[in-house]
């Protein structure tokens, strides 16, 4: 008797499944069609928070809650980098910046008209 024949097997390790989506089959980095709206889940307001978790002591500052797509993100980044002089990143919808720059961004997005609050410390 196989596996498949016997219903009481326990299935320990198996590289079928692994990290697909379940709606398309496709690798979940390459699924279009589980991508979440950006603007979805959220309570309307942006938050500004410091972070230093896993980047060995170096800070960032992180900008969560924005209502915008993925270029939309992209483009802001590119805007509140340049305003701040440093470099940065999007992250599974959050704006990363290099450094404490929590209170210039807080000032930038107030004056592009979102509700902002600073998070954490």
């Amino acid at each position: 008797m196989t596996a498949s024949e016997n219903n009481t097997s326990r299935l320990v390790y198996s590289t079928e499944k692994g990290q697909n989506c379940e709606t398309c089959g496709k690798s979940l980095a390459k699924c279009k069609c589980g991508q979440r709206a950006a603007a979805s889940g959220g309570d309307g307001v942006v938050r500004v928070q410091r972070e230093t978790k896993g980047r060995k002591g170096k800070g960032v500052t992180l900008v969560r809650g924005l209502p915008l797509e993925e270029e939309a993100l992209k483009k802001l980044a590119q805007k509140l980098k340049s305003k701040c002089g440093s470099g940065g990143t999007v992250k599974d919808g959050v704006i990363e910046i290099q450094g404490n720059h929590r209170d210039q961004l807080v000032e930038v997005l107030q004056k592009e008209g979102y509700t902002v609050k600073r998070a954490g410390g």
